[in-house]
């Protein structure tokens, strides 16, 4: 790659740390070294030759913002592509607005934990990496976007700011702010480019790029979402970038990464099972490592519902959430995989699952805020508890069920949970204990990497019976679920390791060998199972599976 100007001498506590063996690294190639050849590569494939793509040269005038959001990548970022086409300069910036890191709207969980929180600070020192690698840096502003945003259009005379479309109320708030604000600077005559903006102030342009499907191309209105979720209509090609992206304006002070600390956080190590590395360069490395290098793809539906270890399923959907990794981009690779060395039910399978992510991401464009709502889009009128004590019996492990201890586990100290565990242990605190979903909901918010307010609360409305779904009383049987995927108790065993004396056959129902459960079950018989209780018809709802 070309070189580029020289990064911020800031010192950042973002700095991977060594971890135990016993950890394993999501990816785990060996080591950056390798991560970023695999990388190199891949933005090598995805680089136009000449600078410019089939009839479009850059021929645009003065500077270009590119405001990132949930798209902290540089292959097959359309903001990014459009800023540098219309501009003869082109400014990245984050904002690292406080209200992330404030508190969730209901409950007064906090709104990002420690363990995402610094997925997010690595993956903006992956992007700054990446950024300069094309000639580019990254300005990292702490602060609200709308009072950030005009500031740096004024300072740089910048004609546009680029951006990707978002589709939940907070978001959308942020982005009328930011428009308003722009509204107010004025831009020197001279300074505009006509081709992008007829207006004396900069124009914020919004472009749909979070879906492996592109929301212009559906056979429908969004507003319109039927219940089937495959649409069929054409999946746009990957956008490529030119192996030059420079030069930035010259800017003195590029930011520093932010530390947990400044963040009102206090660090958290990944003591145990997987440690997810953050950053573009990972998310491309994971893509080769589980398709090509170790050949997982081609097993993927018989091994997708696992719960224990690294491979058991693709781990994409951190990187999906943080906008790291492309959708389209894993796509392209699952075609190239199957035509290179084999398409069956899991290739299918693995985009199918990219496609339910979609279908959630339509259906907060359909639905609105009834996705957050007690009632959820259906409207439902229940009571629901909101009993502290069973809530953090949930929240801690400490259920008296070794299933959803370990599962809560897990999600406390990796900041990960398999899609089965998350169907198990929302069945659990909606179905056996009772309690609002929207606590669940807003734990789950706090917790998981691959947090986003589409897949998080489109699920937890399907899952408790408030979704647009007509099977609404879904419910997870514990006595089934240990029986189908934990057979041997090693899931358990491995989060609670009290178990690990008892024998294999007992460990998921132990008796007085474990703590007491705090509620009886639903439907506590396993012969119940059998039709009606394992999972509704093998109701298998996508919870950001990738």
């Amino acid at each position: 790659m070309n070189s580029s100007p020289s990064s911020t001498s800031c010192s950042s506590s973002s700095a991977t740390q060594q971890q135990p063996p016993s950890i394993n690294h999501v990816p785990d190639l060996g080591g950056a070294n390798e991560m970023d050849r695999v990388a190199d590569h891949t933005f090598r494939s995805y680089t136009l030759k000449n600078n410019a793509s089939v009839g479009n040269k850059r021929s645009g005038k003065g500077t270009a913002i590119v405001w990132f959001r949930n798209d902290l990548r540089v292959l097959d970022n359309e903001p990014l592509y459009k800023a540098w086409l219309s501009s003869q300069t082109v400014l990245p910036v984050f904002c690292v607005d406080p209200r992330l890191f404030s508190t969730t709207y209901h409950f007064s969980f906090p709104k990002t934990g420690a363990l995402r929180a610094q997925f997010l600070v690595e993956c903006l020192a992956d992007l700054r990496k990446n950024l300069m690698k094309f000639g580019l840096n990254l300005l990292i502003q702490h602060g609200k976007p709308e009072d950030i945003l005009p500031s740096l259009a004024k300072a740089f005379n910048a004609h546009t700011v680029y951006a990707q479309k978002e589709t939940c109320s907070e978001e959308l708030n942020v982005e009328r702010l930011v428009s308003k604000g722009l509204q107010q600077v004025v831009i020197p005559s001279g300074e505009s480019n006509s081709s992008t903006n007829s207006n004396n102030f900069p124009k914020l342009q919004l472009i749909w790029g979070t879906t492996l499907y592109h929301i212009d191309d559906l056979p429908f209105d969004a507003g319109s979402l039927p219940d089937a979720v495959e649409a069929k209509c054409a999946i746009r090609p990957c956008i490529k970038l030119p192996a030059l992206l420079g030069p930035p304006p010259l800017v003195e002070d590029w930011g520093c990464l932010p530390s947990l600390e400044k963040l009102g956080l206090s660090s958290q190590n990944v003591s145990k099972g997987m440690k997810f590395v953050g950053g573009e360069t990972a998310a491309l490395s994971r893509v080769y490592e589980y398709f090509w290098k170790k050949d997982l793809l081609k097993v993927y539906k018989e091994t997708r519902n696992g719960m224990l270890g690294p491979d058991y399923s693709t781990k994409f959907s951190p990187w999906l959430a943080s906008g790291s990794l492309s959708p389209r981009f894993i796509y392209e690779e699952v075609k190239r995989y199957e035509n290179e060395r084999i398409a069956n039910g899991s290739t299918y399978w693995v985009l199918f699952e990219l496609i339910w992510r979609d279908y959630f991401r339509f259906l907060s464009v359909k639905y609105g805020n009834s996705i957050f709502h007690l009632g959820g889009p259906r409207k439902v009128q229940q009571k629901w508890s909101q009993d502290k004590i069973l809530f953090e019996s949930w929240r801690d492990g400490r259920t008296g069920y070794p299933l959803i201890d370990a599962n809560m586990k897990e999600l406390s100290t990796t900041g990960f949970m398999s899609n089965r565990g998350r169907q198990i242990v929302c069945s659990f605190l909606v179905r056996d204990m009772g309690i609002d979903w929207r606590m669940g909901a807003e734990w789950f918010e706090t917790c998981l990497l691959d947090y986003d307010p589409c897949s998080n609360y489109g699920n937890w409305t399907y899952g408790s019976g408030v979704g647009n779904d007509p099977r609404e009383d879904r419910y997870f049987s514990i006595p089934k679920q240990a029986q189908t995927y934990d057979p041997e108790g090693e899931y358990v065993a491995h989060w609670l390791p009290r178990l690990q004396t008892i024998p294999k056959e007992k460990r998921n129902f132990p008796g007085n060998l474990y703590i007491r459960q705090i509620v009886p079950l639903k439907f506590g018989r396993l012969q119940s199972d059998n039709k009606s209780h394992g999972a509704r018809r093998t109701n298998d709802r996508r919870w950001n599976r990738n």
